[in-house]
């Protein structure tokens, strides 16, 4: 016998909900307590759902939100990854990064409008989920960040992509550090079109639902975000823009670092004192993929990061990085070389090299 309480519970505790409001699809991430982190399942589901509301005349726009008030999403499943990558499950690595970037370049090119309300927490593979959005929302309480190098991993799900085109040298900076930025910064950098106050987004998913969405979905979905509109103030990002364009130009992460190590200020300290901590064999290969990402397509640089994820999970630094920040939580990573300096450019270019036809991303 089906009893419908039960089944109601199931739905409700599914990793991803989904629901039609009006004219918008609705996605929500519901793994509150994980940060709505996202896992392969959830990768699956969204892709699936979205795929199915691209042909339905009913559906006008896709609006994407985090469950919970503290996180969009906080980023890829990474302690599953890690276990996988103790199991051996070369199954689930291959896979997790495959489809995740797949759904990334899906949403890119997505016919209707993609609205993300960038609500909380929004890194690494939440970033994925909705930058490439045709529009990306951000609220007082959005806390948007790249982090991957301070794991041994880089910054990906596009991050080559959408850092080299942030304004001067504002994509290095934030890729190589993961600084944290809010929503004054997120709009001055391009990673968010709009900003919205947080207690105004019920009232916004509303005025989406009941939209006539006659004539051009875009435009209209426009529109409503533009009376929504709201100022975050001066983006700290601009009064340190001087001091990074002049420091993250470089044609290498060495130069980089001396180029920090000049300014004796507090910019070029507390920048180096952060850099320091990082995987530095993570930095290098992230250093090369941003600056090989200015100019190539979103379906390339994906392709691209298929290949250093490949290698990149079968690599001591990010099992090493996860264990001391996720894991066992020491936050002492003893990365495979001790400096910058250590790192051959030629071990870094075969994080590039074509993998077995059979195994490319092939996007």
């Amino acid at each position: 016998m089906n009893n419908t309480s039960d089944t109601q519970a199931t739905v409700a505790d599914a990793p991803v909900l989904f629901s039609q409001q009006g004219a918008i699809g609705q996605i929500v991430l519901n793994r509150p307590r994980a940060l709505n982190a996202l896992d392969l399942v959830m990768v699956d589901m969204m892709m699936g759902q979205l795929k199915s509301w691209e042909t339905d005349p009913s559906i006008k726009a896709v609006v994407i939100e985090g469950a919970g008030e503290k996180a969009f999403c906080a980023g890829g499943d990474i302690r599953g990854l890690y276990d996988a990558r103790k199991n051996d499950d070369e199954d689930l690595l291959d896979a997790f990064y495959r489809h995740e970037y797949h759904l990334n370049h899906y949403i890119a090119n997505y016919p209707k409008p993609y609205v993300a309300l960038m609500d909380g927490i929004t890194m690494g593979g939440g970033v994925g989920v909705s930058i490439h959005g045709m529009f990306r929302v951000a609220t007082e309480r959005t806390l948007f960040a790249m982090p991957e190098t301070g794991i041994g991993f880089f910054p990906d799900v596009g991050g080559g992509y959408f850092l080299p085109r942030c304004p001067g040298q504002i994509g290095m900076y934030l890729g190589l550090t993961g600084a944290r930025i809010k929503a004054a910064d997120c709009l001055y950098a391009g990673l968010a079109t709009h900003g919205v106050a947080t207690d105004k987004l019920d009232s916004l998913k509303a005025d989406l639902a009941a939209a006539s969405y006659e004539g051009d979905a875009k435009a209209v979905v426009a529109d409503i975000l533009k009376r929504y509109e709201t100022a975050f103030g001066d983006a700290p990002l601009a009064t340190i823009r001087d001091d990074i364009d002049r420091t993250f130009a470089g044609d290498s992460v060495v130069a980089i670092f001396e180029a920090l190590e000049r300014e004796e200020t507090a910019f070029g300290k507390e920048t180096l004192d952060v850099l320091a901590a990082k995987s530095p064999t993570a930095l290098c290969v992230s250093f090369d993929q941003i600056r090989q990402g200015r100019e190539m397509t979103l379906a390339s640089v994906l392709n691209m990061e298929y290949r250093m994820s490949q290698r990149m999970v079968r690599k001591p630094d990010l099992f090493e990085g996860v264990r001391a920040v996720i894991v066992d939580k020491d936050h002492d990573p003893k990365w495979q070389h001790g400096d910058i300096g250590q790192v051959d450019p030629r071990e870094i270019a075969e994080y590039f090299e074509p993998l077995p036809a059979e195994k490319e991303l092939n996007l």
